[in-house]
């Protein structure tokens, strides 16, 4: 089971995004476990806040949407979350947005327009106004992108209620490889802000919690871990950690040692 927040935080502060709220700040994908039963294993232990689910990977047709593997999504009953994922055009994404619409019975997206194959790049140059055409659309879009403080900005500009920048690129498991870059957008942005992409170990998550991130989006350090369900509630209680230490207000890091033990009533020879 995962450790809980205390009840004097946990109430107060669920992941609200787009005036809904979630039981959960992970959020985790579903592609590339052993089998089906060790997804639905890893997905009872953490109780993510929502799946992510690809229309692509699943067929584009109703039926193969609706077999197996949906009829465990709904088992499951989480919220899901589908994606843009291979998408390479404005056109792809927006077709496939509505698709999943349909199939899904949602209006939540997680947006992805790939600019890059090598490294799953987002395509930052048309991110921002395909963002906009979803919205006006009735999409909640969060949208998959870097760290890049003047690209996020304009994401929440077009009305993105929520950002997911990557820590690393999809799948190396690096961790977060611009901690500057990442701690200046939760310092300048107010929207909610979920790390996405290349966290690897949940110390990594633990981390982006820590400096205020709202949550995090895994798939491949779960489910590429040797023991999946064990691995998923590692992170599921690395994030309530890093967000309960956030909340509670870490001490300041100092340049010199600070005795932690007072000197008063020590015998004098002990304090010569």
């Amino acid at each position: 089971m995962t450790a809980p927040l205390p009840n004097s935080l946990k109430t107060a502060d669920s992941l609200v995004l787009y005036g809904e709220t979630f039981a959960s700040r992970l959020l985790l994908g579903t592609s590339r476990y052993p089998s089906p039963q060790v997804l639905e294993n890893a997905v009872k232990q953490s109780n993510p806040g929502m799946i992510t689910v690809s229309l692509r990977r699943q067929g584009t047709s109703t039926t193969e949407a609706h077999s197996g593997f949906w009829d465990l999504l709904k088992k499951m009953a989480v919220p899901v979350l589908p994606n843009t994922a291979g998408c390479h055009s404005p056109k792809e994404v927006i077709a496939t947005a509505q698709m999943a619409r349909e199939v899904f019975e949602t209006n939540w997206i997680k947006l992805e327009l790939i600019g890059d194959d090598y490294t799953l790049q987002p395509d930052t140059l048309r991110l921002v106004s395909t963002a906009e055409t979803l919205i006006k659309d009735g999409f909640k879009v969060l949208p998959y992108c870097t760290e890049d403080l003047i690209l996020c900005q304009r994401l929440v500009d077009v009305g993105c209620q929520a950002v997911m920048p990557w820590a690393a690129p999809i799948g190396t498991g690096q961790g977060p490889l611009n901690p500057y870059a990442l701690k200046l957008l939760r310092d300048r942005l107010t929207v909610p802000l979920l790390v996405d992409a290349g966290l690897g170990l949940p110390s990594h998550a633990c981390s982006v919690m820590e400096w205020g991130f709202d949550g995090v989006l895994l798939n491949t350090a779960v489910a590429l871990a040797d023991d999946p369900v064990a691995m998923a509630n590692a992170f599921a209680m690395s994030v309530d950690a890093g967000r309960t230490a956030y909340l509670s207000g870490a001490m300041k890091a100092q340049q010199s040692a600070q005795a932690s033990t007072p000197l008063v009533g020590t015998p004098f020879w002990h304090q010569s």
